[in-house]
């Protein structure tokens, strides 16, 4: 014969209790986002987000100071591109959606460089320009910069939680929005909000 207890259904409550707000704290936490390693020969297909997964800032955050290195090993700012719209795209060789959406970047900066935006995406690879110039030939990657920042400053500053993160910045040096994940860039959709926000 089981005995319950009254002292043994106000602990089974509180557990239960306890339990839910658990789970719910775990619906509420944002998902991080998941990068894989490229392995030589793989052609893992990406699905590329719409603008639907772009993340408007809110309230708009002033441009957080950080720095890059170019392909020759100068150092740059933002600040270096004051007056202008920013897409700034945090990415590696090594991680399969970064590397899918770079055609869709390269072709954003194609269709926004007349409007006075530009795309600039940091590698965080380790190995210097030479890893990210050599990786961009090999697949065909054209009209973005080699931009390194392999200690990976720029996404600490930015509070990024992976790569790929792409943070939409105004003439103002205002964040305006960002997005987690790869996306189509080169859509009409995409070229259309970046010129809003960033033009």
């Amino acid at each position: 014969m089981v005995v319950t207890t009254r002292r043994a259904i106000v602990a089974g409550t509180a557990l239960a209790a306890a339990g839910t707000v658990a789970a719910a704290a775990l619906l509420r936490k944002p998902s991080p986002v998941i990068h894989t390693l490229v392995a030589d020969g793989e052609s893992e297909q990406v699905s590329l987000q719409g603008m639907a997964a772009l993340q408007p800032t809110e309230p708009l955050r002033p441009e957080t100071a950080i720095s890059f290195a170019d392909a020759a090993g100068g150092t740059h700012s933002l600040a270096d591109y004051a007056g202008k719209g920013v897409v700034l795209n945090l990415w590696a060789t090594w991680c399969v959606p970064c590397v899918a959406e770079l055609p869709a970047l390269a072709g954003l900066a194609g269709q926004v460089a007349g409007d006075g935006i530009v795309v600039l995406p940091l590698s965080s690879d380790r190995g210097g320009a030479a890893v990210v110039e050599k990786f961009l030939a090999a697949h065909g990657i054209a009209g973005l910069p080699v931009l390194l920042d392999p200690q990976g400053a720029a996404g600490r500053a930015l509070a990024a939680r992976g790569v790929p993160t792409t943070v939409i910045i105004d003439r103002q040096g205002n964040e305006r929005a960002r997005l987690e994940g790869a996306a189509d860039w080169a859509s009409p959709a995409a070229v259309a909000a970046i010129r809003r926000l960033a033009g």
